[in-house]
């Protein structure tokens, strides 16, 4: 009785832990569909944040179709690479190739006054996770028109401040380049940037290593652009 017992016990355990991870793919599968959704809806929201265009999840699909008129793929010499589609390379592989083998994506926004914006993805390595973004800039290829961060577990009141309208504003109308060749990035400084320096903004109060980290994220990934800005500014 009891080898029947144990017998019994394990092969009910069996069937159970086999039709329970099948009930779980099947409602993975289903599910899929409108997670794949939602994660199109956030990246197009993000993306029209960056050019200075609130949206909704109700309205945010509707905005960028009329926002955001072109897209494409360079390499880092700053031609174009056919046969990709720009809202779909992930970049988060990117990052981790050699630099002459990523893709790098461009959106180009038209707003209402018919201004046009450059839109460039971000991804880097904050205190406690990734850290993101996408940063627009004007046509000459040098003045910052809006950006967007955002993060995956920085820390409530320090380093997650970096995804507030406070800390994102102070970029607007920064300059990455010093002259036409000299690419400066900008600078996330601790203790404040002085008030004319348009190549610098000041760094969150007590989240210095993950102002820090932004500060990186913004050098490695502007400068895989620098032939597409000096080649394209007007």
């Amino acid at each position: 009785m009891k080898n029947f017992s144990n017998t019994y016990i394990f092969t009910f355990s069996v069937i159970m832990v086999v039709v329970i991870a099948l009930l779980l793919s099947l409602a993975a599968m289903q599910l899929k569909p409108f997670q794949d959704k939602n994660i199109e809806i956030e990246k197009k929201r993000n993306i029209l944040a960056s050019v200075r265009i609130p949206s909704t999840v109700d309205d945010a699909v509707d905005l960028y179709a009329r926002f955001i008129t072109d897209s494409y793929v360079i390499d880092r010499t700053g031609m174009k690479k056919e046969g990709l589609d720009a809202f779909t390379v992930d970049m988060k592989k990117e990052i981790s190739k050699p630099s002459d083998q990523r893709s790098l994506p461009v959106f180009v926004g038209v707003m209402e006054n018919g201004t046009v914006a450059y839109i460039l993805p971000l991804r880097g390595k904050g205190l406690w996770g990734p850290i993101w973004g996408y940063l627009s800039v004007l046509p000459d290829m040098n003045t910052i028109y809006g950006v967007y961060f955002d993060h995956q577990g920085e820390t409530p009141g320090l380093g997650a401040e970096i995804s507030t309208d406070w800390f994102q504003e102070p970029f607007r109308g920064k300059k990455i380049f010093r002259d036409s060749l000299n690419f400066v990035s900008v600078k996330v400084l601790k203790g404040g940037a002085p008030k004319d320096d348009p190549h610098a903004v000041d760094a969150i109060s007590g989240g210095t290593i993950t102002s820090k980290a932004l500060e990186a994220m913004l050098d490695s990934c502007l400068v895989q652009y620098k032939s597409y800005f000096i080649q394209n500014r007007k």
